[in-house]
């Protein structure tokens, strides 16, 4: 993997595709196509061996649908007065993440479910506390 971590002129935190394809969950593939489809509000700089340099404010874009990346690039490449159209999409962006957040809650809530029973049964000597594939009641060991 190709390591920048460095600031680059100015002071300013660069990251290789390989750190940033790591941070976002991303692939470089795909951090290459968002590049190439202008999905991003600025051109990514390049190292002097032509290695794409990405700031921490290219990354920020990298959480939004396809669609709407491509739409707020627009409106920001247009530059002022179009900030009720780039709020729009925000929000819309804002509901989706905390939909998913409450979504992620509720599997949350049934993982430490299951963790308690275990921990519990473990404790109380109990084989397993979820699954008897007999059909009987779990084994309690003295």
């Amino acid at each position: 993997m190709d390591v920048i971590t460095k600031p680059a002129p100015g002071g300013q935190l660069r990251l290789s595709i390989g750190e940033v394809a790591q941070r976002t969950g991303l692939s470089v593939h795909a951090l290459r196509f968002y590049e190439r489809e202008g999905l991003l509000a600025s051109p990514i700089e390049r190292t002097a061996d032509g290695r794409r340099a990405y700031r921490e404010q290219d990354l920020e874009w990298l959480d939004l649908p396809l669609a709407a990346i491509r739409r707020y690039a627009e409106l920001v490449r247009e530059g002022p007065g179009n900030e009720k159209e780039r709020l729009d999409i925000l929000r819309q962006h804002q509901q989706r993440v905390t939909d998913q957040i409450a979504a992620l809650t509720t599997c949350l809530q049934m993982i430490t479910f299951k963790v308690n029973l275990y921990q519990d049964g473990l404790t109380a000597g109990i084989d397993d506390p979820i699954w008897c594939s007999s059909g009987q009641p779990p084994t309690v060991h003295d």
